[in-house]
């Protein structure tokens, strides 16, 4: 029980930087009245989340002196990871906007590293009956931490500035070390591999990878996850202009994206498992990949009520329940095409590639919204999810998935 609280403690700390490398900075920078395309350089900060797999041998290959192999890089990383938040608090976007985008990226790099080392000490400390528990109680620390560096964020800097807001962030970061001083470090013993880092890098990642890509299909399958985001990369990085231009405040937009919209994203999970037995994953996937793009297409409907904030809280929860849903089986899919023999690294870089559209082309989104004007760009950006259905329905017919029993949270 108190490893599952210790596990609960460090999903809050996985969840809690997220949101200052994506909304909440967006945010920040549109209070500052900078241009659209600067906003939408926030999408590309990001990409650490996505590349964390080329340095995750480090922290297998080169342990600390200190507190053993987990717990010592642990805190390591969360030291630097507060420093990073109260830098990035301390930052003025109106006079130094690169400053701020480097400390955010920064945060980004770091959080990414965190991410990395708690899911080691997860899988390492509970056995398989109960990584399913484990993984339960992360994902409610990582939800309440995202309510809080999200909407908990905005809605306090309102009242108190955001440098002031964003510093409390920097102080509940401090759960993390703590929670890790508590923890056991896993008793794991290690199986000798290739003489040499770099001839163990190669069989902890290039092998497994060169098994996937010798796969048939697998160019198509790539191209499916790179492009199921899409629509969401470019929309997502746009959201907090557009809600200013449409006469709503900090304190609007906080209430569209708290607990009301929590619920919804846990209800749309808890219907994408229940799709994913009833109709098969790659079923499942295409008919929430459906929903969620014309879901999509609430941004666009937004524009007519400027200012109703009724009309805001329906986008937000039509939003997050029909992400959700549709990612629920995303995730049951690239579970799904885990060889046993590679599970943690073919999944780690799987998952690494479904962001990447968001923290590359997402970045051109604040280009395009300026060039096509808020409601004509919210309606191309459910149009960006057409390919991927589209790929998903050749995969359905010449690379079927394997269907396989994968809980669903």
């Amino acid at each position: 029980m108190k490893k599952l609280g210790l596990m609960t403690a460090l999903g809050f700390a996985s969840g809690l930087p997220l949101a200052l490398s994506g909304f909440t900075l967006s945010m920040w920078l549109t209070s500052a009245h900078l241009a659209l395309g600067v906003i939408g350089l926030t999408a590309n900060i990001g990409l650490a989340y996505t590349l964390k797999f080329l340095w995750a041998p480090v922290f297998d290959e080169l342990p600390p002196p200190w507190l053993g192999r987990r717990r010592g890089w642990l805190l390591i990383v969360q030291g630097l990871l507060v420093a990073c938040i109260a830098a990035l608090a301390l930052s003025n976007p109106a006079a130094h906007v690169g400053l701020t985008l480097g400390f955010g990226a920064a945060v980004a790099f770091v959080s990414a590293s965190q991410d990395i080392l708690i899911d080691a000490w997860r899988i390492e400390s509970f056995a398989p009956r109960q990584q399913g528990a484990a993984l339960a109680a992360y994902v409610w620390g990582y939800r309440v931490a995202l309510l809080v560096s999200g909407a908990g964020v905005i809605a306090l800097s309102a009242h108190t500035g955001w440098n002031e807001a964003l510093l409390l962030v920097a102080g509940l970061a401090l759960i993390g070390p703590l929670a890790t001083m508590l923890a056991p470090e896993p008793d794991v013993t290690r199986q000798s591999g290739p003489a040499g880092f770099a001839a163990r890098f190669a069989a902890s990642v290039r092998i497994p990878f060169a098994e996937f890509l010798a796969r048939r299909g697998a160019l198509v399958v790539i191209a499916f996850i790179v492009a199921f985001r899409l629509g969401e990369a470019l929309a997502g990085g746009m959201l907090a202009p557009y809600y200013t231009s449409l006469g709503f405040n900090r304190a609007a937009i906080a209430v569209a994206n708290g607990p009301v919209s929590l619920a919804a994203a846990l209800a749309g999970a808890a219907l994408g498992g229940v799709l994913v037995a009833r109709l098969g994953v790659g079923r499942a996937l295409l008919v929430t990949s459906i929903f969620q793009t014309v879901a999509l297409l609430m941004y666009p409907a937004l524009g007519l009520f400027p200012g109703h904030p009724g009309m805001l809280v329906a986008t937000s929860v039509v939003e997050s329940f029909a992400g959700a849903l549709a990612y629920a089986g995303f995730l049951t899919y690239l579970s799904g095409l885990c060889n046993p023999e590679y599970t943690a690294t073919q999944y780690a870089l799987l998952s690494s590639l479904s962001p990447l559209a968001l923290h590359t082309i997402g970045g051109l989104s604040g280009v395009l919204a300026a060039s096509l004007g808020f409601i004509p760009f919210f309606i191309a950006t459910s149009f960006a999810a057409l390919p991927a259905m589209a790929l998903m329905l050749v995969i359905l017919k010449f690379y079927p998935p394997v269907e396989r029993k994968v809980a669903a949270f």
